[in-house]
């Protein structure tokens, strides 16, 4: 494949352009460096909000694959496509998950996504898969703090400190402008603190103060807006603990034995959701509804219907409010879209 490291270069040996009956499409290699130069947060947000609706109704996203490679090591496959004009892609985003990885200094996963043409089948581009989740799972987050959180929230509560932590506070931060103050947790206090420092330098937020703090049940009740991720196994976060008002987003868990905050929070927010499948997935929820916390009726709605207002969101200051997400590839699909359509667009 080429790689054109420079996603502004005003040259293009290529000469692709984003007309999939192009047969002289040459498959390009879109690098990390160019990804980052192309993608931003808010851009990503705005490009979710207009185009998420629409895209949910035309994509076909079979269930993600699992095989097993090893004992303790999985390749995943999750597809997505679409015939419509408006977004006329075949999209693959391959993991790999080898947990052993850590003895290595590496990390445990791995990810690519291709993007293939759906009226010719012709290969486009291929991208960092695990970058490009990190904007998009961020900008999920981001979109729905948007239509959920206080308009006057000022206070961030960042729970955990690895890849995800920047990327979710970045996409509040650009989600809410009216946030000041970012507070940072990690089981590691010294990640936080490192993480809160490298914001400071580089972050690109004038006005807000970036800050760690080791005591995690004061800060809780600090959060206007509280977000985790996170891959623990017992409650993070206490209900009893957040704020009147507060919006509490969730991340981390993506299988049952997972879950970052207990039944009180369930119990004392209202639920929304990015998708149907966190219902299934997510830990928290399935605990809720297994020990009668909530049932699935009590759920106010997903991120389509929010976005297309067939949902109420927040209907008090006073509310608290709770979104799960697990993630899609109706998400991925479009992430990519964006980044592909941005770099030819710069050529």
């Amino acid at each position: 494949m080429a790689s054109i490291p420079n996603p502004l270069n005003n040259e293009n040996p290529n000469k692709n352009d984003t007309n999939p009956n192009n047969t002289n499409t040459i498959p390009i290699f879109i690098s990390t460096e160019s990804l980052h130069a192309i993608l931003s947060h808010q851009t990503l947000i705005d490009h979710l909000q207009s185009s998420l609706p629409a895209a949910s109704s035309t994509l076909q996203t079979p269930i993600r694959q699992s095989y097993s490679v090893s004992q303790s090591s999985s390749l995943l496959l999750m597809p997505s496509w679409s015939s419509s004009p408006c977004l006329p892609y075949v999209g693959v985003k391959l993991v790999t998950y080898f947990p052993q990885n850590s003895t290595l200094n590496l990390p445990g996963v791995h990810a690519s996504y291709v993007l293939f043409s759906s009226v010719t089948g012709q290969t486009l581009a291929s991208m960092d898969g695990t970058v490009l989740t990190l904007y998009r799972t961020s900008c999920v987050s981001g979109l729905a703090s948007k239509i959920l959180a206080r308009n006057d929230s000022e206070t961030l509560v960042m729970i955990g400190a690895g890849a995800m932590a920047p990327h979710l506070i970045k996409a509040h931060l650009s989600a809410r402008p009216s946030l000041r103050r970012v507070i940072i947790w990690n089981r590691t206090i010294e990640k936080a603190r490192k993480l809160a420092e490298e914001m400071s330098e580089n972050a690109g937020f004038d006005g807000v103060c970036f800050e760690s703090n080791e005591c995690l049940e004061e800060i809780v009740g600090l959060g206007d807006i509280v977000s985790c991720a996170t891959n623990s196994e017992t409650p993070v976060v206490k209900g009893e603990r957040l704020k009147a008002g507060a919006h509490l987003d969730l991340v981390g868990s993506f299988k049952h034995s997972m879950m970052e905050c207990d039944d009180e929070a369930i119990r004392r927010g209202r639920v929304f959701v990015d998708n149907e499948a966190a219902l299934v997935e997510a830990g928290e929820l399935v605990g809720a509804f297994e020990r009668r916390v909530i049932e699935k009726g009590d759920i106010g709605g997903n991120l389509v219907e929010l976005i297309k207002g067939e949902k109420v969101g927040r209907r008090s200051s006073e509310e608290i409010t709770v979104f799960k997400s697990v993630g899609s590839a109706i998400v991925d699909i479009l992430a990519a879209q964006l980044v592909y359509e941005t770099y030819i667009g710069k050529q």
